[in-house]
């Protein structure tokens, strides 16, 4: 994603404190490891997401880019090695690293997918190539790499997710519709971070269908009764 796309996301038109914004935000920790680059797709796919729908966010983001670009600026020329150019040249050869993910400009700001997201479902909501993932939940699969993974969820109104905890880091970016757990609420842009301290049964909201992105780098683990039992053969 070039710079100018990501200036054009941190200068989108969203007033702060308006009804309808986000209230659940990304950890400091988050940011600051994104300004840096040191996320991987999945994550930096999440919060490019979340940065288009959030403008408290967002400025914090911008904020922390200019802060590091000054510490770079601060910091003092170090002399090369000698074999410096040669090393260089020599991984011109290597695979193309990805490129993570930044926040870009909606044309359309209504619409469900941000603009980043759609890149990688090839189009709007209405494209994406749902498969059923059990009690009426449907999933999608995104392609990324690194070690966490990135799915899309659409959860029919009114239908719990099964009660479970996470082997790892969960975090969940609502895009439509909203969700309630011991939590909170979380509505469109709201981000749920979960661990392995969350044990949680997310429930939508009634009235429209919910769709998410959860990104994870651990498998969930069914913590009800009957779900302990199906944890052999259910791997999500």
């Amino acid at each position: 994603m070039s710079m100018t796309a990501k200036k054009q996301a941190m200068e989108t038109g969203f007033g702060g404190g308006a009804p309808g914004l986000p209230t659940h935000h990304l950890a400091d920790e988050l940011l600051l490891d994104y300004a840096a680059g040191v996320c991987d797709e999945a994550v930096s796919l999440l919060i490019a997401s979340h940065l288009t729908l959030c403008p408290s966010c967002r400025a914090r983001a911008e904020h922390l880019d200019a802060v590091g670009g000054e510490m770079m600026d601060a910091l003092q020329p170090q002399a090369m090695a000698d074999d410096a150019l040669e090393r260089l040249l020599g991984r011109l050869d290597e695979p193309e690293a990805p490129v993570p993910a930044r926040p870009a400009a909606n044309v359309n700001a209504s619409a469900v997918l941000p603009r980043v997201l759609q890149d990688y479902v090839g189009g709007s909501a209405d494209q994406i190539p749902w498969k059923p993932l059990g009690l009426g939940v449907d999933h999608c699969e995104l392609s990324v790499e690194g070690r966490s993974r990135a799915v899309l969820l659409r959860v029919p109104p009114g239908r719990a997710v099964p009660q479970h905890t996470h082997e790892g880091n969960e975090y969940v970016l609502v895009l439509q519709g909203g969700f309630s757990d011991q939590c909170g609420h979380f509505g469109r842009g709201d981000v749920e971070s979960a661990d392995a301290s969350v044990d949680h049964r997310p429930v939508a909201d009634p009235g429209e269908v919910c769709i998410c992105l959860a990104v994870l780098d651990g498998p969930m683990r069914l913590t009800s009764v009957i779900g302990r039992a199906l944890n052999h053969f259910i791997k999500f």
